[in-house]
């Protein structure tokens, strides 16, 4: 019951800020905060809206089968971001855009706009009914199974609550309630390392010095080119994962844009890129020292890394405090994501899709139709997975994001212009294609891609717009109906 108090208690504080901050909103502060947001405080809010609960549980897991090889790709993140924050936000800005898919309208035009906003809406539900997957799943096997809650209404009741605290506020809500959110989860995770390393009988500098000594603890790979762990190709697709997970991601570009001006927008994305590295060498190294207590107290490892720290820190193994901690760190982790994943999917929706931003009434029933468009999502995948759970959003968003990164390459690197009927044609071809080849690539040679699927399909899509588009660009339709 104790997880139970917690999260009620920690709701309470989510629909207090939602209370102070949602106060005289309309859609501009819903949408875009009336772009009044400190850098800072985006900055702190957004590294637990990347992290997720997905991170949470499954990357202490991978030192099972992957070492600490995970760095290498978070160090392609620090490359990413800046590439971001120096090449798509001052487009954005200088636009001043809500929606960053409106660039594909002045661009390339109205066929571009449609299918990419549909892409991003398409992998939107898909990756965060992923990540909130992790927390439901959680809570329903080590507290609600033994008093015979159904799953389905254990979602729908953690994405009604979601949709309560953001249905006023939007973005301007997300701003305060993710930094609390993150704030609570780096404090969980600090607590929990501080009490394996109790159960050690190592102090906290003890409990570094083994991480380091580990074998576990490698982090680059250099000479085997057939593993997804070799360094170029973890680096490269970390590069590619942020440009297209962030830079081209509404959910995330979406507080960017709530700051005062470009500059601060910049250092907000430069000051947050750097912090990948330690948060998630402190998962790693949660993945290490986990291991080290199994082995003390002679417990089997789980088959699949996603169970490692659940099976120390949700079943009172180390005592109730780790629970409650634990509990703390995933919902928090999981909120920070998923809330700000269902107002980015009503802006583009109200925005994109609809082209109705004023219209408060629309944007009411498209927020609680997403909600229920989240709730599907989620039993779905729920009915389907079977892999690990960060290697099933990384997966799927490189064949659903790859698209994405091919239209907006397109869009930046030439003054070509695209044929409208083609663009929606290629866009779906592209990720068949880059299956087909992946599939052909186990059976024939034995290599096997990793995230640079998401590099090879938005580099097919980016040559079917070559190959069928236009020499010269035409206005885009935002252009043409200005002009």
């Amino acid at each position: 019951m104790i997880i139970l108090y917690t999260l009620f208690a920690y709701f309470l504080v989510l629909l207090l800020i939602s209370h102070v901050t949602g106060g005289k909103a309309d859609n501009r502060t819903f949408f875009n905060g009336n772009r009044r947001s400190p850098w800072y405080m985006v900055a702190f809010g957004m590294v637990g809206a990347s992290i997720s609960g997905v991170t949470f549980v499954s990357v202490p897991g991978m030192v099972l089968t992957a070492d600490m090889t995970y760095i290498q790709t978070c160090l392609g993140f620090i490359l990413g971001y800046f590439a971001v924050a120096f090449v798509l936000l001052p487009v954005y800005y200088r636009l001043r855009l809500t929606s960053i898919y409106t660039y594909l309208d002045y661009r390339l035009g109205r066929s571009a706009y449609r299918t990419g906003a549909s892409f991003f809406i398409l992998s939107k539900l898909t990756g965060s009914a992923v990540r909130f997957y992790v927390v439901c799943a959680i809570l329903q096997r080590f507290v609600l199974d033994a008093f015979g809650v159904p799953f389905a209404f254990t979602v729908v009741a953690m994405v009604g609550l979601i949709w309560l605290y953001t249905r006023r506020g939007g973005i301007r809500t997300l701003v305060w309630t993710d930094t609390f959110q993150t704030l609570c989860m780096f404090a969980a995770l600090i607590l929990i390392i501080y009490n394996v390393a109790r159960h050690l009988g190592m102090t906290m500098g003890e409990a570094a010095d083994l991480v380091a000594s580990d074998s576990r603890s490698r982090v680059f790979v250099f000479d085997d080119w057939m593993t997804r762990q070799n360094f170029w190709k973890q680096f490269l697709s970390g590069i590619f994962i942020v440009i297209v997970m962030t830079g081209l991601d509404q959910d995330m570009m979406q507080k960017n844009l709530t700051c005062k001006s470009l500059r601060e927008a910049q250092k907000d994305m430069c000051t947050y890129g750097f912090a990948f590295v330690p948060a998630n060498l402190l998962f790693l190294s949660l993945g290490v020292l986990l291991v080290a207590l199994a082995s003390k107290e002679g417990v089997a490892l789980p088959a699949a890394g996603d169970e490692l720290l659940p099976m120390f820190a949700a079943t009172g193994r180390m005592g109730m405090t780790v629970v409650v901690l634990f509990t703390v760190g995933v919902v928090a982790s999981s909120f920070s994501s998923a809330d700000s994943a269902l107002t980015a999917l009503t802006t583009s929706c109200c925005v994109d899709i609809w082209s109705r931003p004023d219209d408060e009434q629309l944007r009411r029933k498209v927020h609680l139709g997403m909600s229920v468009a989240f709730v599907v999502f989620i039993l779905l995948f729920h009915s389907l997975n079977s892999t690990s759970v960060i290697d099933a959003i990384y997966v799927l968003c490189s064949y659903t994001y790859g698209p994405l990164l091919g239209l907006f390459a397109y869009g930046l690197l030439t003054r070509r212009g695209v044929s409208g009927r083609m663009v929606p044609v290629i866009a779906v071809a592209s990720p068949l294609v880059c299956f087909a080849a992946d599939s052909l690539s186990k059976q024939l040679t034995g290599y096997v891609f990793g995230y640079e699927l998401l590099m090879l399909n938005g580099l097919l899509t980016f040559a079917g717009l070559w190959m069928t588009g236009k020499r010269h660009a035409g206005r885009g339709s935002r252009n043409r109906a200005e002009g």
